[in-house]
Order: C-alpha cells, then sequence, then structure tokens
C-alpha cells in the first residue's frame, strides 16, 4: 500500500508521562527537548531541499517571552521529548532566519514521518485554540496532563477529539463518481466526503452522504484506509462503495458544483485533475484505478497540480 501524508507517525506518545509533573518539568528545561513552533497556524521548517522540521530547544523558548499557552507533550523520539507551541507573529523576529510554512500545499515537502508529527502538533493546538474556556461554566480551562486534559468549572474534564469524516470513492464497473465544488476549476474533482452525525454508523455516513450530494444509492460499502487530516481536526476515514443501479446523479443538497461519472480512460489521458498523491482521496482512486492493467496511477498524474 502507498502511504499518504500524515499517516507515518512513529512517536512513543508515552501517555503516562503525561501524568508525570516532574518529568514534565525536567523536559522542559532538558536542551535536548525540541520543541514544534507553530505561529499563526503555520510551522517552522528549516528551508533546505528537502525541508526538515525545525525543533527549537527550551532555552531559545525561553528567550523568544512568554506565550499564552503552555507547550503541549507529543511523546518520545528515540527517547528525546517533544512540544508543540504556538507562538505570537510578533515572537517570530527572536527566531533566527524564521521559515514559518502552511502544512497543507507543503506536507510533501517534509520527510513522511515528520509530516506525520506536524499534523499531531497542529491537531492538538487546533484543539487548545478552539477550548480555551469551559462549555459548560464559561470559565478559562486550566490545562493539565501534559495539554491532554482540560479542567473547567466544576471540575468539568475535556480530553482532545476529532471529527470523523468519511471520504468515499463510488465504483461502478469501469467507471467512478467524483464531484466539484463550486471554488474549484473546472476540471478538478474529488471523492464525495461529509461529517459522520451523531448516532450514526461509518457506513450509514456513506449512504447518506453520497445520497445527499449526488442522489446515487450505494450497497456494499468496504472500509480501505483512514488519514489523519489535521484541517483543522479531522479523521478522514476512506472506503469503496459499489453504486446500485439505475441511480441518476442530482445535486440534492447543492454542496458540489458538479458530479459526473468518469471512466478509467478519461482519468489515465489526465482530462481530469484528482487530488494529490499526499490525500486518501487520491489513495481511493488509485487502487480502484490500479485493478485494471496498465501503468499505475501515480506515474500518470506525476506532473498533475492540485489547485
Amino acid at each position: 500500500m502507498d502511504s499518504f501524508a500524515f499517516a507515518a507517525n512513529q512517536l512513543d506518545r508515552a501517555a503516562h508521562k503525561r501524568q508525570d509533573p516532574a518529568f514534565l518539568a525536567a523536559a522542559l528545561k532538558n536542551p535536548t527537548t525540541g520543541l514544534v513552533i507553530f505561529s499563526g497556524g503555520h510551522c517552522l521548517v528549516h528551508d533546505t531541499v528537502p525541508w526538515r522540521l525545525r525543533y527549537l530547544n527550551p532555552a531559545q523558548l525561553v528567550e523568544l517571552g512568554t506565550t499564552s499557552r503552555p507547550p503541549v507533550f507529543l511523546g518520545l523520539d528515540a527517547g528525546r521529548a517533544l512540544f508543540a507551541i504556538e507562538i505570537d507573529p510578533g515572537q517570530r523576529d527572536g527566531i533566527d532566519q524564521p521559515h514559518f510554512v502552511e502544512l497543507w500545499r507543503n506536507a510533501t515537502r517534509l520527510p513522511e514521518a515528520e509530516a506525520a508529527i506536524v499534523a499531531y502538533a497542529k491537531g492538538m493546538l487546533e484543539w487548545h485554540a478552539r477550548h480555551r474556556y469551559c462549555g459548560r461554566s464559561g470559565e478559562a480551562n486550566i490545562v493539565t496532563r501534559g495539554g491532554h486534559q482540560l479542567i473547567g468549572g466544576e471540575d468539568n474534564a475535556q480530553f482532545p477529539r476529532v471529527d470523523p469524516a468519511i471520504i468515499v470513492l463510488v465504483h461502478r464497473g469501469d467507471e467512478c463518481l467524483l464531484g466539484r465544488q463550486a471554488s474549484w476549476p473546472e476540471n478538478q474533482y474529488a471523492t464525495i466526503a461529509g461529517f459522520v452525525e451523531p448516532g450514526e454508523s461509518l457506513e450509514d455516513a456513506v449512504r447518506r452522504e453520497v445520497k445527499e450530494e449526488t442522489n446515487v444509492d450505494v450497497g456494499e460499502v468496504k472500509y480501505l484506509a483512514s488519514q489523519p487530516w489535521p484541517f483543522p481536526t479531522s479523521l478522514m476515514v476512506g472506503f469503496h462503495a459499489l453504486a446500485e443501479n439505475g441511480s441518476q446523479i442530482a445535486l440534492n443538497d447543492q454542496e458540489l458544483a458538479d458530479a459526473r461519472w468518469f471512466s478509467r480512460e478519461e482519468i489515465a489521458a489526465n482530462s481530469v485533475r484528482i487530488p494529490p498523491t499526499m490525500s486518501i482521496a487520491f489513495h481511493l482512486i488509485a487502487t480502484w484505478f490500479d485493478q485494471a492493467d496498465g501503468p499505475a496511477l501515480r506515474d500518470l498524474t506525476a506532473n498533475q497540480r492540485w489547485g
């Protein structure tokens, strides 16, 4: 199976260390500790070829000044403690040759393991940014367990959450169903996706989203793979689904500007622009496409650009 972005996290999350204040305090004084730095949602990297994640050490963090939130403990990388922290844009000037990049378009420019660390860090920091106050009492949350627990009013404990979303390639024989959002270029299409609703199984979410967005009924639903998706804090759960006969495309909920059936020949001819290879959407399409004889989809679309 080809790998895709953010799914190669090799960290030891060392969950037991989150409850050890002495360990966390010592780690934040240890010069070997690495801090993943974000600012304005962008991550600090080395401007090299290829890019590498640039860690600061605790002493450098102290030099930057006070931050609004404490560092979040990510885990251990070969015994080395890693944390993530968001700094204010004004603090960037305290970093020698700062190079901050947006993750979505640049994930493949980092080694796979480092891109996964960045995604993990971004997800945790997004959770903190969105949960500064207790939803029950309105009081400011207290950060505990290395950033993996928040305590609000009335001892209301909160833990990191991700939003599960299904993403599915619907197919029938030699054709697959792809959709296009209104903000995308005319020839740019992707797989159907949507968030899982309360009280809904993943398989039911697949059937509902496909029906709502395209009017196509699906029968068999088969799980394929998942991908952490830190934009901002999702988990994409990928499926293949078999279309039932007689379904006519209709944009029922108007979330898509267009939806069409595409043949393998059209995709092979690059007549449609599909998602980048870093995405689970590409993996879903490629797994179906590569079942037929001929060149692999990854080779055929090597020069495509998304967006």
